[in-house]
């Protein structure tokens, strides 16, 4: 198997529309050699605990309400093609995902990363849920198959958070500048949300480079 490396954010609409990209040509696919493991990258590490207005959020970013709907035109355009319901006018904060990334690394530990990581793309931006509150985490990861009780006992604690943040620092210090990211076999570099005909190439190439080294 072949590992890919996947750096993303659950608030960032381009990793939703690049995973959803990914996945079809996976499904075209059965007999790829991937094996999936995604990694911390916080589109914006600084944010608030407590996040803030997702509105405020955008139009300070993006300078104002016009410069927001010009910024998120693409965005919107994107998501229709790969195929995506995402309920824009639904989203009503901008989490700090810091405990989002916990969440998808305990599941990692319990092989049931990318059900978690799926869900909480799907939880933020189709049911406008608030993934920086805990109790929607531990819905969440509960309902992906992970225990409650475990989940909120170590959300209770800080377990793991300083290891997410320095792990995202790193990626930074590798040069990885925004999300999403994916990495083959820890040498070749994707940024972007990639077509699935691309990657339908990518999974071909390599599987038949497979078939002759064997």
């Amino acid at each position: 198997m072949i590992k890919l490396d996947i750096l993303s954010d659950p608030i960032c609409p381009w990793c939703h529309i690049g995973r959803a990209h990914l996945f079809r040509a996976l499904e075209a696919h059965p007999e790829h050699p991937f094996t999936l493991e995604w990694h911390p990258f916080q589109l914006n590490p600084d944010m608030p605990a407590e996040g803030m207005d997702r509105r405020a959020y955008l139009e300070g970013k993006f300078g104002g309400k016009e410069g927001a709907v010009r910024a998120y035109a693409p965005v919107v355009e994107a998501a229709a093609e790969a195929g995506l319901n995402i309920n824009f006018e639904g989203i009503m904060r901008t989490p700090n995902t810091l405990n989002a990334h916990r969440l998808i690394h305990w599941a990692g530990l319990e092989k049931r990363q990318t059900p978690v990581a799926t869900a909480l793309f799907e939880a933020y931006f189709e049911k406008g849920q608030d993934i920086g509150d805990i109790p929607t985490l531990i819905a969440i990861g509960s309902g992906a198959g992970l225990d409650a009780e475990m989940l909120e006992r170590l959300f209770a604690s800080d377990a793991d958070a300083a290891d997410i943040a320095a792990r995202d620092a790193h990626a930074r210090e590798r040069g990885v500048t925004g999300v999403p990211t994916f990495i083959l076999a820890n040498q070749h570099v994707l940024r972007g949300a990639q077509p699935p005909a691309l990657w339908g190439q990518v999974i071909e190439e390599i599987s038949e480079q497979i078939k002759a080294a064997e």
